[in-house]
């Protein structure tokens, strides 16, 4: 069964100041970290791939003759 809403006693009003700072927080996620995290991500991903082809060579069927 619910809760009946009239007995909720707990505050959910939002201060200037926290609304100011989950905004920040916002930004600095949508605008900083995941784009940064994005290249990290893409970047490592092809270095694994560099470092994996120079063990093993370029991918396609070997070459004769050159």
């Amino acid at each position: 069964m619910l809760p009946d809403a009239r007995y909720d006693t707990q505050d959910t009003s939002v201060t200037s100041g926290q609304r100011i700072r989950e905004l920040a927080v916002f930004i600095l996620l949508a605008f900083a970290i995941w784009p940064i995290l994005s290249v990290a991500f893409v970047g490592a991903y092809g270095f694994i791939i560099w470092i994996y082809q120079i063990f093993t060579g370029p991918p396609g069927p070997p070459m004769h003759g050159h």
